[in-house]
């Protein structure tokens, strides 16, 4: 058996997700952790940040400043909740649904060209294997959490 960190490490470098920058939108540089927060943002129906947060599994500190240097780059709004106004919705601007677009666009084309080099059903069995793979890590105890080195 190959060894799966190996494989692992190959994949997240191919993701791109150890990049700086992830996209530019209107010749703003985007970090994958703010075009994640875009992507759950747009997801949801007025998230408080705690929950995209932690949907992430970011600590709340580090969150703040990616929200705030989207909300500079005037892509997300943070309004106080009008019931509890200790707690912060996040909504996407009208330019943040564009940037979430082009993003979903680049992510979607291409991810169709590397499964264009595959057979339908390797497609159908690399989709079932991370879904397998998702719902497994979600069932540990260790996921979402750094590294701890006794």
């Amino acid at each position: 058996m190959e060894n799966a960190r190996e494989l692992f490490q190959i994949l997240t470098r191919r993701f791109g997700l150890l990049n700086r920058n992830c996209c530019t939108i209107e010749g703003k540089s985007i970090t994958p952790v703010q075009s994640h927060i875009l992507y759950e943002v747009e997801r949801r129906h007025q998230p408080s940040m705690q929950q995209i947060a932690e949907t992430l599994g970011t600590d709340i500190t580090t969150f703040s400043r990616q929200v705030q240097s989207l909300v500079r780059m005037e892509l997300l709004r943070k309004t106080p909740d009008p019931s509890d106004r200790r707690i912060s919705i996040l909504a996407l601007t009208a330019k943040g649904q564009e940037a979430a677009a082009a993003i979903d666009l680049q992510m979607n084309s291409y991810l169709e060209e590397v499964f264009s080099y595959m057979s339908e059903s390797d497609r159908e069995m690399v989709i079932r294997s991370v879904q397998m793979m998702n719902e497994a890590m979600a069932r540990s105890n260790r996921c979402c959490r750094p590294v701890q080195i006794d």
